[in-house]
């Protein structure tokens, strides 16, 4: 039977934080982080918020032989008056619980992992960096523990909460980028594990990545794995066209991952009376709208850049500038408009955004 109790262990050495103006994504953590074990006997349980501290794994541990982990990822935001914020934490939470389906990983109580999270947030809410753009990134991620060396699912799993406070993703304002169509690797095939997210994807996007990388590219637009020619992600982001009065971007299909940004634009495009169709959408289509004149934007969506412009696609022998090279007024609108939701400066229609407040169902220890 699953035990609900979160206990709460304060560190005795707090770390020095580091300046606003030196964050890097993803190099920093807080002082302490959430954990909680799963068995078959107990269920999930020994749910506490501990020190930031090494994990002890044993060597046979199946994660480290069979790659059976997910994770999500998003952001807590400091508001004008002081308040940390979440931006729909519901959704990241729900689907961690699809990957977990998909990696046959137990799933969790949604109420109790968000109440877990806020508390940890809350104990740590003076990592939130204030400057403009910086936030505090959050990182759940679950790994199987079970050591055995079997091809099966594990018996045991670790789920972890950690948090990074990160700065602006655009340092000098947001700015297009060059992308290179990627057509022998693929990153994830219907069928597959694509639509979870789960390490394996990220593993299987490095070699293509460093590759564009060494040719100038920030990243690649993939193509379906088994015809290579239907329009899938950008990098780990999904991906968005403005071609003519409508806004294009490919419909989940199994090996998409179905992003909280991507359904955040939708809905507010949808909100705007803007036209957004989710379809299958070919590299050859896309050109032959450019060379007609009309793609007029094209950008990414995710949760580190929030949007993230693409000024120029090379596919083959054939190159593609949007917009001029320069940032579309859609991608922008959309930028200025999420961020601002998100930091609590603008009004949130769609009650997007969740306080993080203290609650008092815990038993505190240490």
């Amino acid at each position: 039977m699953e035990n609900r109790t979160l206990r709460v262990f304060k560190t005795t050495t707090y770390r020095e934080k580091p300046n606003s103006d030196e964050l890097a994504f993803g190099r920093t953590f807080t002082d302490h982080m959430f954990v909680m074990d799963y068995s078959e006997s107990e269920g999930w349980h020994d749910a506490k918020i501990v020190p930031y501290e090494p994990l002890k794994v044993d060597p046979a541990a199946m994660v480290f032989h069979y790659g059976q982990s997910v994770f999500e990822g998003l952001k807590a935001y400091l508001s004008p008056k002081g308040e940390p914020l979440l931006f729909r934490p519901r959704k990241n939470i729900a689907r961690l619980n699809q990957s977990n389906e998909r990696l046959c990983i137990p799933p969790i109580d949604e109420g109790f992992l968000l109440h877990a999270l806020k508390q940890l947030i809350h104990i740590e809410k003076d990592w939130i960096p204030s400057s403009e753009g910086t936030s505090l990134y959050v990182r759940p991620v679950i790994i199987s523990t079970e050591p055995f060396l079997g091809v099966a699912p594990s018996k045991q799993y670790k789920l972890v909460v950690i948090l990074s406070p990160v700065g602006a993703y655009y340092k000098e304002g947001i700015n297009p980028i060059k992308i290179a169509v990627e057509n022998e690797y693929v990153r994830a095939v219907r069928g597959g594990t694509g639509e979870a997210k789960t390490g394996g994807n990220y593993a299987a996007s490095l070699k293509a990545q460093e590759i564009a990388a060494k040719d100038g590219y920030s990243q690649v637009l993939w193509l379906d794995g088994i015809e290579k020619k239907y329009i899938e992600e950008v990098g780990s982001m999904n991906v968005f066209f403005k071609i003519g009065d409508e806004v294009v971007t490919p419909q989940l299909n199994g090996s998409i991952l179905n992003g909280v940004t991507r359904s955040s634009v939708i809905e507010m495009l949808e909100h705007w009376g803007v036209m957004v169709n989710e379809r299958k959408l070919t590299i050859e289509e896309l050109y032959y709208e450019y060379q007609n004149g009309n793609v007029q934007e094209a950008f990414g969506s995710g949760t580190a850049a929030v949007i993230s412009p693409i000024g120029q696609l090379d596919w083959n022998e054939h190159q593609m500038v949007f917009n001029g090279g320069k940032t579309g007024t859609l991608a922008k609108k959309l930028y200025d408009t999420l961020t601002g939701i998100q930091y609590g400066q603008i009004d949130d229609p769609f009650n997007w955004v969740e306080k993080v407040l203290p609650e008092e169902k815990i038993d505190k220890v240490g």
